[in-house]
């Protein structure tokens, strides 16, 4: 771990909530929001998954991301049709689902199957909230906002949703698997989690010009240029990092 100053767990999360929620409350008078704030959730997500892998979970990185979308959609559904009525409660009810479910599977993981991990209840009941607020946020910017039937009507029925898992899912996970090693900070990796974030907005544009028209290619073209902005970005951290270490040589050749 790197021994520059890291952005605080607390600072992310509120980072997160309140960009994705903004970005979700947004998205009927413009749909791109939806993305923003689903960017925002995902520099959340990627940052708890790196808090939580950090102890040497390998492999699970990946399972992670599954699981937190799983818990995201299932959540986010839930919050939406229960409150059909009331479709501003919607978001926030699923928000706090997806917590609670959270909150439930990482004390199952950490006192039943005793994986001795400190910040597990924690960052899996971040981790859930985060997937809540991208399948949302995703979702609103193919279906223009995030009323249920719209969401079901538009991104559920024509197959958008599979897009929206799997593609959400790999935005949230990849960033660490990409950065993780002896020299891995948390400034690359947020970085990299906002450019895997806004290259999902991309496509989700591109879902959106078949259900929106002109908002999909609004969504498009602010997806490709907030990917290049953060790419760049995280490729200079690259850059920088690389510049700073300090080469070996090669292994002597040498004979028993």
């Amino acid at each position: 771990m790197s021994d520059i100053k890291e952005i605080s767990p607390n600072t992310l999360a509120l980072f997160g909530i309140i960009g994705g929620l903004i970005g979700i409350y947004l998205s009927p008078y413009a749909p791109a929001a939806g993305s923003i704030g689903a960017i925002c959730a995902v520099i959340w997500g990627a940052e708890a998954v790196r808090r939580v892998a950090k102890y040497g979970l390998g492999t699970g990185v990946p399972s992670i991301g599954q699981i937190a979308l799983g818990m995201g959609i299932i959540a986010a559904m839930f919050g939406l049709a229960i409150v059909k009525d009331k479709i501003l409660a919607g978001p926030i009810v699923s928000l706090i689902t997806a917590s609670v479910i959270g909150l439930i599977i990482g004390w199952f993981a950490q006192n039943v199957i005793k994986m001795k991990i400190p910040v597990m209840i924690r960052c899996m009941t971040e981790i859930a909230a985060s997937g809540a607020l991208i399948i949302i946020g995703y979702s609103a910017s193919v279906a223009g906002n995030y009323e249920f039937n719209n969401i079901v009507n538009l991104v559920f029925d024509n197959g958008v949703i599979l897009a929206v898992f799997w593609v959400g899912a790999v935005a949230m996970l990849h960033p660490f698997n990409a950065c993780l090693g002896p020299d891995e900070k948390q400034q690359r990796l947020l970085y990299l989690a906002g450019s895997t974030g806004a290259i999902t907005m991309a496509l989700m544009g591109i879902a959106a010009l078949m259900t929106l028209g002109l908002g999909g290619a609004i969504t498009l073209v602010l997806g490709i240029i907030l990917w290049l902005v953060f790419y760049k970005k995280f490729w200079d951290e690259v850059y920088k990092d690389a510049a700073s270490v300090v080469g070996t040589g090669l292994i002597p050749k040498t004979e028993a």
